[in-house]
């Protein structure tokens, strides 16, 4: 588990490697990473988009930025959460993560940036 908070908003990520919808054999390797995002600030903020990178262990770096989240923009008033779970598919059984997400602060509309923990992707037998 990996955890960073920003401005009062804590982002804790989990992974699992998916064998089922993997091929190993042709290089495709499949992640599945679950977000909890908690506002511990006293403000009202509103998720408006992400912006993640993406590594292989090969040396290709892909971006990936958009509005929200899984297809939703949550409003979290202080104390609320929100969780989801979304994927990412690989060329090699290592890699990793790390992104953020622009988050709007409700009361006055003033934009800032949460930082999520960058994150290993890690096929389980390649730790032995």
């Amino acid at each position: 588990m990996d955890t960073t908070t920003t401005e009062g908003v804590k982002i804790t990520v989990t992974t699992n490697y998916l064998p089922d919808y993997s091929s190993p054999t042709q290089q495709h390797f499949v992640f599945a990473y679950k977000i909890i995002i908690e506002n511990n600030s006293e403000f009202t903020v509103k998720l408006l988009r992400r912006h993640w990178y993406i590594y292989d262990s090969n040396a290709v770096i892909r971006e990936v930025e958009g509005e929200g989240v899984v297809g939703q923009q949550p409003v979290l008033e202080p104390g609320d959460s929100h969780e989801y779970v979304s994927g990412c598919n690989l060329k090699t059984g290592i890699g990793k993560m790390r992104g953020n997400y622009t988050m709007e602060r409700l009361v006055d509309g003033s934009l800032f940036t949460v930082n999520i923990p960058e994150f290993v992707l890690i096929v389980p037998y390649k730790l032995n």
